[in-house]
């Protein structure tokens, strides 16, 4: 995840570098369920209004809680499907939170009422994250539901009003990159705590609507709508919590904005972005989905590394016998095509592999996502000074 308003705040105010990022285990996403009440166009779990056998039981579950405490992992993120369909959500939630976990919940929002939002309070969740694909029409055709938009709001406001932490989460697609700053402004006029703009991934059924990916010049025009839009605020005081996911290049392109904009902060801002270290799929961020698989992340559902069940999430994830994941964990990633060459690769670390492996089959190959050109890629800006 790459935090753009403490990127904007450090821009306009400085301060000790930090250090870069090493966790002890990784922040774990973790698909409860695969039920939804949804039939959302681009749902990379490929979720249904039914019942799926093979699940984790409320056992089960406890147990792999005490599997990840033991891996080290700080954070957890329930998603699903839709997780305010398990019933079980809250005593899952309150052992987690027994055990020190950071808790947050990704949901669509339409089933969030008032009495889950005040169960989720009392649960101790940290956040909670609505997916908004642009304003209502929009949204309401991207969810294949005539009021996915208003029960969505409805929810996020019910989880507010509860004192919870609050975010909208909206995927970039050709189809909705014009809405982005009438999103944002919504969530502003709301009060909305955070706004993560995730990009498009190859992953469920969002494979087969990969022509809807926004082409290079609309996600250009969307992050420098962005970028100008946050540095505006930092300016005035307040970034406000802005984040951008699913394409490490946004750290590479928010290189190329500072050359423009601040070009005398080049060399200490390039410092920041390689402490930051792009990609963390495979070592930073994990994937549990519904069965108890274990995946590098949320988009490569194809790629099962071991089972919960039958071996112990610390041992899986520090199985690097596997290719891939040995791949993922190597510094530098054995990368290939233009993302070998690029002189900004230990920004955005090869960025997101999985797309590669969409489209080309090889993991390894050139990120068809990264919307930067050759000549941006070749320029060092401010490398051989942070040397």
């Amino acid at each position: 995840m790459f935090r753009l308003s403490r990127f904007m705040e450090a821009l306009r105010d400085g301060g000790p570098l930090p250090a870069p990022r090493k966790p002890a285990g990784p922040v774990v996403i973790w698909n409860l369920i695969r039920r939804c009440n949804l039939n959302c166009k681009h749902c990379y779990s490929t979720s249904a209004d039914t019942n799926f056998k093979g699940e984790l039981t409320t056992a089960e579950a406890l147990d792999v809680l005490g599997q990840l405490k033991a891996a080290h992992a700080p954070a957890l993120i329930l998603s699903g499907g839709e997780p305010l369909l398990r019933e079980d959500l809250y005593t899952i939630a309150a052992r987690a939170r027994e055990m020190g976990f950071h808790l947050s919940l990704s949901s669509n929002g339409t089933l969030l009422d008032a009495a889950h939002a005040a169960r989720l309070a009392e649960g101790g969740f940290d956040y909670v994250g609505v997916s908004l694909d642009g304003m209502q029409d929009t949204h309401d055709r991207f969810r294949r539901s005539g009021d996915a938009f208003r029960r969505a709001i409805a929810g996020l406001r019910a989880a507010r009003s509860a004192g919870l932490r609050v975010g909208v989460r909206m995927t970039l697609t050709e189809e909705n990159a014009n809405e982005l700053p009438a999103v944002v402004a919504f969530t502003e006029a709301e009060g909305i705590d955070k706004f993560y703009l995730s990009h498009f991934n190859y992953a469920g059924r969002g494979r087969s609507h990969r022509g809807d990916d926004a082409r290079h010049a609309a996600t250009r025009a969307a992050l420098d709508w962005l970028f100008d839009h946050v540095w505006e605020r930092a300016r005035q005081g307040h970034a406000g919590d802005f984040v951008t996911g699913n394409n490490d290049a946004d750290g590479v392109y928010l290189l190329h904005w500072i050359a423009r904009h601040q070009p005398h902060r080049l060399a200490d801002m390039r410092r920041r972005l390689v402490n930051w270290g792009g990609n963390a799929t495979g070592v930073g961020v994990a994937n549990i989905d519904n069965l108890g698989n274990v995946h590098p992340d949320t988009m490569w559902w194809h790629v099962t590394l071991g089972n919960v069940r039958e071996r112990a999430f610390g041992d899986i994830w520090a199985d690097r016998s596997d290719p891939l994941m040995a791949g993922l964990a190597a510094s530098p990633r054995p990368l290939q095509g233009r993302c070998a060459n690029c002189a900004q690769v230990d920004i955005c670390n090869g960025n997101t592999r999985v797309r590669a492996a969409a489209v080309t089959g090889n993991p390894w190959a050139q990120d068809p996502g990264c919307y930067l050109t050759d000549e941006e890629l070749a320029m060092p800006l401010g490398a051989e000074v942070a040397a």
